[in-house]
């Protein structure tokens, strides 16, 4: 009971630090519904914990910080008229979204250069605007090197490529080919599904009949949790192994253990990353939302990230103001549970790790260190 109170403690402090009375109010952009709604909880703990340290650390140019949420796990148009809202109703002066690719183009063409916009998730790469910042492992941070390491761990070469009909998996894919060809691999099937699909018989007995001794999936949310669960159900495990960019904890969990052999996972960022970054903000979170939280993943995690970035590149120019922080932003430095970073072509290289999740728990099993992504931007 002791440590309920405790805990409860904690989280009216968090709250009451990003939502008392404040000079600056950033927009966090989070999906609430939709497919990736099961992330939402994740990033709005992450986005609070990083308010209270950054208002702990003197807040933005000395003025305190106000969080103002906006759920965009809806259509991008919809996601578009949310954060407007908080951008011309509520006053919010910068923004960071942990959301979907098609949801960020709409926002680009909406903010069209006058805000800070700091995307923070697992991404396509390539994207470049005026005042966007970009934190998110790119394919090339995540396959690059993985590819051939599982060519050699686990002997395969044959892949089959599926994901939801975006541009975020097609993006994806198309890097993925040059990947696993440079790795002595083939691809054998390729395939993309609605986000309305929950039924994947068809697309497993064509995995089945490929011959397929990998896949790499590239589905969203409660997609992958389907997938994966019948994935096991035909006895699929057996013929192959699984690669997931957007598998983290929570989907794990709803895989189940039963369902989760050979399957792997990259991601610049695991509950489970055993460096003294990653613990200290793991206790942080524990003391502030207890056992009961939402499990801490990448996805939840990259929001903290991006309002670390936000605070570190308006302190470096001075401003909010978007011409400024451009003009400042090659080169700044911030640190998080990822560890020390510099922005690089609006992009951050990273530590990329891999992770097995069977026995239903993530047990990272390669690190590659500072890996730089290749579609970052030019100027």
């Amino acid at each position: 009971m002791k440590a309920k109170l405790l805990a409860g403690a904690a989280v009216a402090l968090v709250l009451g630090t990003a939502s008392a009375v404040a000079d600056i109010k950033v927009g966090v952009l989070l999906p609430e519904s939709g497919p990736a709604g099961l992330f939402g909880p994740s990033t709005r703990n992450s986005a609070l914990l990083a308010a209270e340290a950054i208002n702990a650390g003197g807040g933005i140019n000395g003025e305190q910080i106000e969080l103002v949420f906006a759920d965009v796990g809806v259509p991008p148009a919809e996601a578009a008229q949310a954060a407007l809202r908080l951008w011309k109703g509520q006053g919010a002066q910068a923004f960071v979204g942990m959301h979907d690719s098609a949801v960020r183009e709409a926002l680009i063409g909406r903010f069209n250069g006058q805000v800070p916009y700091v995307y923070t998730p697992v991404y396509e790469g390539n994207s470049c605007a005026p005042g966007l910042y970009v934190t998110g492992e790119t394919p090339s941070q995540q396959l690059a090197p993985v590819i051939p390491y599982l060519a050699g761990k686990e002997g395969v070469s044959k892949w089959y490529l599926i994901g939801h009909d975006y541009n975020w998996p097609r993006d994806t894919n198309a890097l993925a080919k040059g990947y696993i060809a440079e790795a002595g691999g083939e691809v054998v099937g390729e395939e993309y599904v609605p986000f309305t699909v929950s039924e994947f018989d068809s697309s497993l007995q064509r995995i089945r009949e490929s011959g397929a001794d990998a896949v790499l999936i590239t589905l969203v949310g409660g997609g992958s949790v389907g997938f994966n669960v019948s994935f096991a159900g035909f006895g699929l495990d057996d013929q192959a192994i699984r690669l997931g960019t957007l598998i983290e904890e929570n989907t794990l969990a709803g895989i189940g253990a039963e369902n989760a052999d050979r399957l792997y996972s990259s991601s610049g960022y695991f509950a489970s990353i055993k460096t003294e970054a990653a613990a200290s903000f793991a206790a942080d979170y524990a003391a502030a939302f207890g056992g009961d939280g939402a499990a801490l993943n990448g996805l939840g995690q990259s929001a903290y990230e991006g309002l670390m970035l936000l605070a570190a590149l308006a302190n470096k120019a001075g401003s909010l103001d978007v011409a400024a922080m451009d003009a400042a932003a090659e080169g700044t430095s911030w640190t998080s549970p990822r560890g020390a970073n510099v922005l690089t072509g609006r992009h951050m290289a990273q530590t990329i790790y891999l992770a097995d999740g069977s026995g239903g728990a993530f047990e990272v099993v390669a690190a590659f260190d500072s890996v730089a992504s290749s579609e970052a931007c030019t100027n």
